[in-house]
């Protein structure tokens, strides 16, 4: 019976969060500060004229200003070729701050200025003066869609069957386009870092969600070896994608401190954040799907187009999902990009997911309503068992039961067809649902486990925690393998002293990390049997290693808990301190056999002002199937996050551009609008435990993601059920409705 796995913990890093003592990385007490403010331009597209820097030099407390004309130039690449990484898939970011007088978006860095105090930096920022020699820029995809280019061809996915000739003789068709606006992650913690050399050795406290990315960054930005760089991130005030690639700061900052030869400081300012870690591109799809009478998809096609910058290609992998969530035999989907004079986008929770599904979800609504077909029994008509472009089966997949779990407890029998047809008083109700979906990934992850003779146990891995709660579930997962109470279990991250993690994304951390804990930890009970067999009186003599386990401080038999050692006597009479081991865990080959993933339901009420057109969220109930569930307390946590999120991005959420000049209007949290308590009413979040050992050893699957995927495309759809009026275009503001 297992003692935490499945039990509620509370965070075991929430007293430092809450008291200060988690120092986050622009908090650590550094001697010699100096302090760094970012100067941005004020074109989107050209190039730098001149810069003035002389009366900003002249300033109090001002040490020195890198501009392009000063900034020191990238060393030359090593002859030898650089070992990959674990997270060789995270493409380093190829902007590179004050690498010339070119403009390539609006609010990009065109100065750093040093000084004693951060308000003196920030006055002479005010003060450095740049003339410009203008270009006309492209910021907006919508008059551009013709301009998009696929910019891996070989990589395309190829279709399935006929879909083209299939949709044309189709008895009923859904054809219609989508669009979701560019929309930026605005985590708490703003980035920021502190960097410091000691002769060729550089150490960097940084925001990131993966350490060794970033240390690999500043390594071939220096061109010193990768040992000489040392990256600290303990803590992370949220990042959801805009610190899994290496922003463009640290190596600003780590080269700030070369030049003044002392610590420096630099942390960007809510508006610098919205151009310097990516956001949600903005994105246009088109969705046709060809149906039987009786609901039977027979053909699907996906159209998707991006932006991107000019200087780097980036997709934002919008059909992936599409191909493999319904049955359908003639499928085709595409991807596109259009370059555009604004920053590179990034991940953004759920990236990619959330946005397809959004288009293929209000779309399965639509074709519902021309089928006359409720939206569910549509959905349930088209499952599938198997991966209908491979035919594996799922490994497991309890959507079905998320369905019916997710119907009853909303009362969706209740539910009248037609819009309009529900009202509360004078508000007109709407009932719409939708599908999640997100992969069940696990990346290899390497994790160090120490066993103390004291009954206690240091558990280390360079991972991150973005807010998750990373730290609590690891301690658990150790505690409950290794036998110990959990208070007795130190769990450390985000240090590149620490064994290799991947990058804390794509809701796999738990997986990957979580699955090297467990199998060092069987590492250790096989060291602690061999030992405890060197002795002629061991109660252990015809046990097999799987008939033993660690439970209490004791190795015993599992069926005779009569038939124990004490694990610390054990240690010290052979003379062991601790009992140590490194252990890296791969995904099994057994993962190919089948198709693996998450799924999830969606059920959203909503209620709406007939006069002034406002949407309220009155209810939502997320019913989640990813596998086993390690930390109730916190899994509920991160699915209600992702509710929330989700209230926002089809609400509320949008970048405003003028594009005219191609800067952004709103860069802050007063005209950024994102939910706030009022606007989150009944949340409800339910989980369908799958046992699944085959995605990996504790049948674990990402949830923080998932969490989210569905959310706006329910609540069109039930927009569109109270108000008879079909909205297309993220955010559903009043003014759409009217």
């Amino acid at each position: 019976m297992p003692k935490y796995i499945g039990k509620e913990m509370s965070r075991v890093d929430g007293v430092a969060k809450v008291t200060g003592k988690a120092k986050y990385a622009a908090e650590f007490k550094v001697p010699n500060l100096a302090y760094g403010f970012i100067v941005t331009s004020t074109i989107a597209k050209g190039a730098i004229k001149s810069l003035d820097t002389t009366e900003a030099r002249r300033a109090p407390g001002v040490i020195d200003i890198l501009t392009h004309e000063n900034y020191p130039k990238p060393a030359p690449p090593a002859s030898t070729e650089l070992k990959p990484e674990i997270n060789a898939n995270v493409r380093d970011k190829s902007f590179r701050a004050l690498a010339s007088n070119q403009i390539f978006f609006n609010m990009q860095p065109i100065a750093l200025v040093l000084a004693e105090t951060f308000e003196q930096a920030r006055y002479a920022a005010r003060l450095v003066k740049a003339t410009y020699t203008p270009e006309k820029q492209l910021t907006e995809i919508a008059g551009s869609l013709d301009k998009a280019l696929v910019p891996n061809p070989e990589r395309a996915a190829k279709p399935r069957g006929n879909p083209a000739e299939t949709f044309k003789s189709a008895p009923v068709k859904i054809e219609a386009e989508y669009t979701i606006p560019i929309e930026h992650h605005n985590p708490m913690e703003p980035h920021g870092a502190i960097a410091f050399w000691e002769g060729e050795k550089l150490t960097i406290f940084d925001k990131t969600q993966g350490v060794y990315v970033v240390r690999r960054h500043l390594a071939t930005s220096f061109n010193i070896p990768e040992v000489n760089v040392s990256v600290v991130s303990p803590f992370v005030g949220g990042a959801f994608g805009s610190s899994l690639r290496p922003n463009y700061y640290p190596a600003l900052t780590a080269m700030a401190a070369r030049v003044i030869k002392r610590p420096v400081k630099v942390v960007y300012t809510r508006t610098q954040m919205y151009t310097g870690h990516g956001y949600r591109s903005d994105t246009w799809q088109k969705i046709s799907l060809g149906a039987e009478r009786n609901g039977k998809l027979t053909a699907l096609i996906h159209d998707s187009r991006n932006n991107s910058s000019t200087f780097e290609d980036w997709l934002e992998n919008t059909t992936n999902y599409t191909r493999t969530i319904y049955a359908c035999p003639n499928a085709h989907t595409s991807q596109q990009l259009v370059r555009t004079d604004l920053s590179t986008p990034a991940p953004v929770r759920a990236p990619g997911a959330v946005s397809g599904m959004f288009a293929l979800e209000c779309a399965m609504d639509e074709l519902a309503y021309e089928l006359k077909i409720d939206p569910l029994e549509l959905r349930l008509i088209n499952f599938t068992d198997v991966n209908p472009d491979t035919g594996k089966p799922y490994s497991s997949k309890a959507l079905r039961e998320c369905y019916r779990m997710g119907a009853e407890k909303f009362g969706w029998k209740d539910r009248k067809f037609e819009p309009r047809s529900m009202r509360d008083g004078r508000l007109l109700v709407g009932w719409g649902m939708a599908t999640g979906v997100w992969g069940a990934f696990q990346q290899a992850a390497s994790v160090r486990i120490a066993l103390k003779s004291d009954g206690s146990a240091h558990v280390a891995s360079a991972t991150a925690d973005i807010g998750p709660g990373t730290y609590t579930v690891m301690t658990l997962i150790a505690a409950e393998y290794l036998g110990l109470p959990a208070e007795r279990v130190k769990f450390e991250l985000g240090d590149t002293k620490f064994p290799r993690a991947p990058v804390q994304g794509g809701s796999f951390t738990t997986a990957s990390v979580g699955s090297a804990i467990y199998e060092s930890a069987q590492n250790i009970r096989r060291k602690l049997l061999e030992m405890a067999n060197k002795d002629a009186a061991s109660p252990f003599k015809e046990a097999k290693i799987e008939d033993v386990e660690m439970t209490d401080g004791k190795l015993q038999v599992k069926n005779d808990p009569s038939r124990f050692v004490n694990i610390s006597e054990l240690m010290r009479r052979n003379n062991l301190e601790e009992l140590v081991d490194v252990h890296e865990a791969k995904p099994s080959p057994e993962r190919e056999k089948y198709a693996t993933g998450a799924h999830g339901a969606q059920f959203v009420e909503v209620k709406i002002d007939p006069d002034t057109r406002v949407v309220r969220v009155t209810r939502a109930i997320e019913v989640t199937a990813c596998g086993r569930i390690m930390n109730p307390k916190t899994s509920h946590s991160q699915e209600i996050g992702g509710v929330v999120w989700g209230i926002g991005m089809a609400l509320q959420e949008a970048t405003e551009i003028d594009h005219r000049y191609g800067r952004i209007m709103n860069p802050n949290l007063q005209h950024y609008h994102v939910p706030v308590n009022a606007d989150v009413l009944n949340v409800e979040t339910i989980f369908v435990e799958e046992d699944d050992r085959i995605v990996n050893p504790l049948g674990i699957k990402g949830m923080g993601e998932l969490s989210m995927v569905g959310i706006p495309a329910a609540i069109a759809n039930a927009v569109f059920h109270a108000t008879g009026k079909r909205v297309r275009n993220l955010p559903i503001t009043p003014d759409k409705l009217l």
